[in-house]
């Protein structure tokens, strides 16, 4: 089976946007240590188009061979005229308003993101489904989620899109690693307890 992670940049508060869902704050922090970090460590996670900036555009995958994100994730790209920001990785985008893909390599699912998910995670492999964000997308998928990569960045929103949006639930995780970057961004990993 196949691991459901949760890969996402949020602030301290645990914000990955502010009200309106922007995160354009937190580039402030993707200084050379930890684009290096990143890089290196989860090259498969950093956009098509800025992969060949690092130097990485040929990097094999360590972790993931698969994204699926919302919609709101998705408009970044879209908005810069992006239409396949993985490239590099099969795209799927959870959106019920985007009737049809602009893009032959992004699949849009519609309907029963759980059960779609679930089949993404029984098939065969080494590498995982990397969940790329959407507080909505991450909230109906919680039950799913078996790893949490929390990028946290020294910021305080106050308010704005939580990492999950969804109703009161109680779901343990158990920490695995801690890393911290000397801009004060710290990154922390969470296996889900069974």
């Amino acid at each position: 089976m196949r691991k459901l992670t949760y890969f996402v940049a949020c602030s301290i508060d645990g914000f990955i946007g502010n009200p309106d869902g922007d995160a354009s704050s937190m580039f402030a922090f993707l200084d050379e240590e930890f684009l290096g970090w990143l890089a290196t460590e989860y090259p498969e996670t950093v956009a098509t188009p800025g992969r060949a900036g690092l130097g990485i555009q040929d990097a094999e995958h360590r972790h993931f061979d698969t994204v699926v994100q919302g919609l709101g994730s998705y408009r970044v790209g879209l908005d810069a005229g992006v239409t396949s920001p993985y490239a590099h990785l099969r795209q799927y985008v959870a959106s019920r308003t985007l009737a049809a893909s602009p893009d032959p390599d992004v699949e849009v699912i519609g309907d029963d993101l759980v059960a779609r998910v679930r089949a993404l995670k029984a098939e065969e492999g080494d590498l995982g489904v990397w969940l790329c964000g959407g507080a909505q997308v991450a909230g109906e998928l919680l039950d799913e989620i078996d790893e949490l990569v929390i990028k946290t960045y020294p910021q305080v929103y106050g308010a704005g899109l939580p990492m999950f949006g969804a109703g009161f639930a109680v779901t343990d995780f158990a920490l695995d690693a801690v890393r911290a970057f000397d801009n004060g961004v710290l990154v922390r990993t969470y296996a889900l307890r069974r």
